[in-house]
């Protein structure tokens, strides 16, 4: 793309890592964390390949509120779409002040609340967690009809996996 700079990048070598390698921004500045026995070649590739890995990672931090509701109405479409206008939101927007949950819903004014804290997850984990919500719009309480319509998603046991683990590992107490 014109326009775009290429950062400043650090590579530090470390004797004591094996095979491992990361990134991170330190300001303006890509630091990059490579085996010290990588070759040149390596280490360019590395550089390359951790650079477009921190990049869909600020962009995926970058989400927007349209782009929540985009996906909203195309998990409607594919997962939800006997139910009509029943299963689209008045708004579904991204919140700061979700501590104890990864999203909520108020059927009553059909307004949908995601978690910040998801945005750098993985879509289909984005995405479990917005047809979660979705389908309290249809059923409001966790009862069978609505585990059989979250369990339409494909990967719902696996974002459900992948949900519990994040929040063993950080300690997270959910309510429900």
């Amino acid at each position: 793309m014109a326009g775009t700079r290429k950062p400043v990048v650090e590579v530090r070598r470390s004797q004591r890592r094996r095979r491992t390698v990361s990134a991170y921004r330190d300001g303006e500045r890509v630091v990059v964390l490579i085996p010290d026995q990588f070759s040149r070649a390596e280490e360019t590739e590395w550089v390359d390949r951790m650079l477009a890995r921190l990049a869909a990672r600020e962009e995926r931090a970058c989400r927007s509120d349209a782009e929540l509701l985009g996906r909203a109405q195309r998990l409607i479409d594919r997962y939800l779409s006997e139910h009509g206008q029943t299963a689209v939101p008045a708004s579904v927007r991204w919140v700061t002040n979700q501590n104890g949950r990864w999203g909520s819903c108020t059927p009553a004014d059909r307004t949908i609340r995601i978690s910040h804290r998801i945005q750098e997850m993985p879509d289909w984990v984005i995405d479990y967690v917005l047809l979660h919500e979705l389908a309290h719009l249809v059923v409001p309480s966790h009862n069978a009809r609505f585990w059989e319509l979250v369990g339409r998603y494909p990967k719902a046991e696996r974002a459900r996996g992948y949900l519990e683990g994040v929040a063993a590992s950080t300690g997270l107490v959910l309510t429900d």
